[in-house]
């Protein structure tokens, strides 16, 4: 029995994007650009394009017969809502917008919650007083860390959601920045409806994670992926300049490893939306969608 159990072993480890007997459907989403407000006609559009996931559609957590109206004709056409974008700035320098801020999001987290979108989504904020989301030397600092920590909890602790979760997105020239410090979040926080929205590309800050950007992928998957709730799908191209200059591209037109991204995607529990975003027009979202799919099915992967 020795014998045949090692081929069996060597040959799972030649191919380590070969897609395991058992996956999770993936459920690809982005911006539709029908001129329609109707939850029912955009719902459509997106089973159209071959999408089954969304952005929220524009409502207010307080309109109980328009929030009714997108679940159930979102539901009705197997397409989840992924996220509600907050993007705000927690952490603004200026305590007026920072109270206002907090209230914005706050709403955001409550219209997540009634529309049972997967996550309500915002980055951990700046203290650059000029560019909302900008570096500063302060966002890498204890002080930095302690106030998104306490910022993360109030919001839950004051919307109390159930059904969605608050999450904030990786970026480069702030916490957090990569797996190891979301991880070190999660655990400080410690709050059930805290969750994961992974952007790949916000976390790739430097050459060896562009060059490594296959390894860096599975190390978020591996540490996070236990609260993944949503994902962003780019890509990104190097710029040859004197400086280091990383360029967001349409997906396929980059260098990130879309063959690791969406194996290890497929291996998660629940079927975290993968969304198309930063892209200009609907043609770009097709070469980008097209580029996925085609991606996806040649590793013998499903889309929902």
């Amino acid at each position: 029995m020795r014998g045949p159990t090692r081929r069996v072993v060597l040959g799972a480890l030649a191919s380590p994007l070969a897609a395991p007997s058992s996956t999770t459907a993936i459920r690809l989403g982005g911006p539709v650009f029908i001129k329609s407000d109707d939850p029912e006609v955009l719902a459509r559009e997106h089973r159209r394009l071959g999408y089954s996931a969304a952005y929220c559609p524009p409502a207010e957590a307080s309109d109980t017969v328009r929030i009714r109206a997108i679940e159930k004709a979102f539901r009705a056409a197997n397409v989840v809502i992924a996220e509600v974008g907050a993007w705000k700035n927690l952490l603004d320098p200026d305590p007026g917008k920072r109270r206002e801020n907090f209230e914005y999001v706050a709403g955001r987290l409550a219209l997540a919650e009634a529309v049972g979108a997967r996550c309500c989504v915002d980055i951990a904020g700046s203290y650059n007083a000029k560019v909302w989301y900008g570096p500063h030397p302060k966002n890498f600092s204890d002080e930095f860390f302690e106030a998104t920590v306490e910022n993360c909890r109030r919001l839950i602790d004051l919307v109390k959601p159930t059904r969605t979760k608050f999450t904030v997105e990786m970026m480069g020239w702030c916490l957090p920045d990569g797996p190891d410090s979301y991880l070190r979040l999660i655990r400080a926080v410690d709050r059930e409806a805290f969750g994961v929205h992974l952007d790949v590309c916000n976390g790739i800050n430097s050459p060896t994670r562009y060059y490594e950007n296959s390894a860096f992928i599975r190390d978020c998957f591996s540490k996070l992926g236990r609260w993944i709730v949503s994902c962003h799908a780019k890509d990104l191209a190097w710029i040859p300049e004197m400086n280091v200059h990383f360029v967001e591209v349409i997906p396929g037109r980059g260098d990130i490893d879309y063959r690791t991204y969406l194996t290890e995607l497929s291996k998660l529990t629940t079927d975290a939306p993968l969304m198309l975003e930063h892209l200009k027009t609907a043609e770009e979202y097709e070469e980008g969608r097209n580029y996925i799919l085609k991606t996806g099915r040649s590793l013998g992967l499903r889309f929902a």
